[in-house]
């Protein structure tokens, strides 16, 4: 047997088909032959100039996205050089082996020139074909939402300033830790914050209540893990922001540390995972703030594709009284616990529901006095007021009323039937189902967008880029699902036909 030796000289010209070197079970050969995005060339028309410069085929443009988050590429600039080295990536965008691949930056302008509509309606278009092909129920969608690291680090957050002088501001109220006397750790290299961004919108009440905190802080600071670490200041949304991203927010999760974050609200339908919505919003607001507006969006697209959607099941943080109310006025059954502190009124209290009055353990009854909405939590409630002399010579006055108080005086909220109904349903046997399910369906999808679908971070700046992202990010994932739900398809038709 004779010892091989390959010689390499460059040839001038090959006969070199990409389409025949490409093997036909490839990710990409598959994905090309079932994406078809040529609409968009009409849709994307309003955004090109008549004359100038010939700008990138948005095609070519999108599927270029869509590589950068099934390949978890983050950086545009990668994502060509990545490409570039790829056969089957470049048969996927119609490029040739000497065709010139667009320049990084011509991604990233290109992603600023269309707006979200755009991306939402490729989106829209992707989650269709998994409807046609049968993958979504409908009937049962999981919300969720999980943090994602903005593009900006907490280290050149800079100081909100009063609209009055500062001086006298800090006069008045130190709301401000000693580190942050001095200048950020990292000067911004530019503040792209309007002057209301950088403006202080608190109250009073909310800077006294950091100013105590700040306090707190301070003292325990020497007892937490990562004392000594340069960013443990005492940093909130209502003193700082970020002149990188003045729209990513401080969040924090528990045993996590702080940083600058989007929140991202995720749909998934729970028959085979596919996600049905995904929005990108501000990380300092409490989810059950988004419920209606996802809804909003969500249910008239399910219903456009003639699917009917019955149940909404989603974690603690959703729970409130409006949303409960909300989602039956809709028609739509929530799965929703209610938070810990949920109390239909005070404890051993009878809740008389036709005469809408209480009955207290001694048998005095509390009526209903008048309906307010109270600024802290911004809800609705119902007050119930008792009189002096039922409580006067009360055995129990002392427990039930403490020291100060002369008559029994309470609220409850004014949605107490829509959350009494919510628990019947959390807590039975098909809540519990339920339950699994958006433990199942929703919380891995994060982590495959995390981990492996590019949403480790956000690689651009501003919400509206954010969103583009999210989206770009879960089509990509519905995409690969999308593909090999049809593969077990065929496998399956094949075996029932007998070949």
């Amino acid at each position: 047997d004779m010892q091989g030796k390959k010689i390499y000289q460059e040839k001038l010209f090959t006969e070199f088909l990409l389409s025949e070197r490409v093997p036909k079970h490839n990710f990409y050969r598959q994905l090309k032959s079932v994406l078809d995005l040529k609409y968009l060339y009409k849709l994307t028309e309003p955004f090109y100039g008549v004359t100038g410069q010939k700008s990138i085929d948005p095609v070519v443009f999108f599927k270029l996205c869509l590589v950068g988050y099934l390949e978890n590429i983050i950086s545009d600039r990668k994502l060509i050089q990545h490409s570039s080295m790829r056969l089957d990536i470049l048969f996927f965008i119609d490029y040739d082996l000497d065709d010139e691949l667009p320049w990084h930056s011509t991604i990233s302008r290109t992603r600023q020139l269309f707006p979200e509509d755009i991306f939402e309606e490729v989106f829209t278009n992707v989650l269709h074909m998994c409807i046609e092909k049968g993958m979504v129920s409908g009937h049962t969608q999981a919300i969720d939402s999980a943090p994602i690291k903005a593009n900006a680090s907490m280290d050149s957050l800079e100081l909100k300033v009063p609209e009055e002088d500062l001086a006298s501001h800090l006069q008045k109220i130190r709301h401000i830790s000693a580190m942050d006397k001095e200048v950020p750790l990292r000067k911004s290299k530019e503040n792209k914050a309007s002057k209301e961004q950088q403006t202080i919108s608190a109250n009073k009440q909310e800077l006294g209540a950091i100013k105590s905190r700040n306090k707190k802080w301070a003292k325990d600071q020497d007892q937490r893990q990562g004392a000594g670490n340069k960013g443990s200041k005492y940093t909130s949304n209502k003193t700082h922001y970020s002149p990188t991203d003045p729209d990513a927010r401080i969040s924090v999760k528990p045993g996590k540390a702080r940083k600058l974050n989007y929140m991202s609200q995720l749909s998934v339908d729970t028959g085979h995972h596919v996600i049905t919505d995904i929005w990108a919003y501000h990380a300092d607001k409490r989810d059950n703030q988004y419920l209606q507006d996802i809804v909003g969006r969500l249910k008239p697209r399910l219903n456009r594709s003639g699917l009917l959607w019955h149940n909404c099941v989603a974690d603690t943080g959703y729970s409130s009284g409006e949303n409960y109310a909300f989602l039956e006025h809709i028609n739509l059954q929530s799965f929703i616990p209610p938070h810990g502190t949920y109390k239909g009124g005070p404890d051993n209290f009878y809740h008389h529901r036709d005469q809408d009055h209480y009955v207290c353990p001694q048998g005095e009854i509390i009526p209903f006095k008048k309906v307010f909405h109270d600024y802290r939590t911004g809800t609705l409630k119902k007050e119930y007021r008792g009189t002096t002399h039922q409580c006067k010579d009360c055995p129990i006055k002392l427990r039930c009323l403490g020291k100060t108080a002369k008559e029994k005086k309470f609220s409850v909220t004014y949605y107490k039937a829509e959350y009494e109904r919510n628990i019947k349903r959390v807590n039975s046997p098909q809540g519990s189902y339920m339950k699994g399910k958006r433990q199942s369906t929703v919380e891995p999808v994060f982590g495959t967008l995390t981990q492996f679908m590019g949403l480790r971070k956000i690689n651009t700046i501003g919400i509206k880029q954010a969103n583009k992202v999210m989206h770009l990010a879960a089509m990509a994932y519905n995409l690969k699902k999308y593909l090999k739900f049809t593969q077990k398809m065929s496998k399956t038709k094949a075996k029932a036909l007998g070949l």
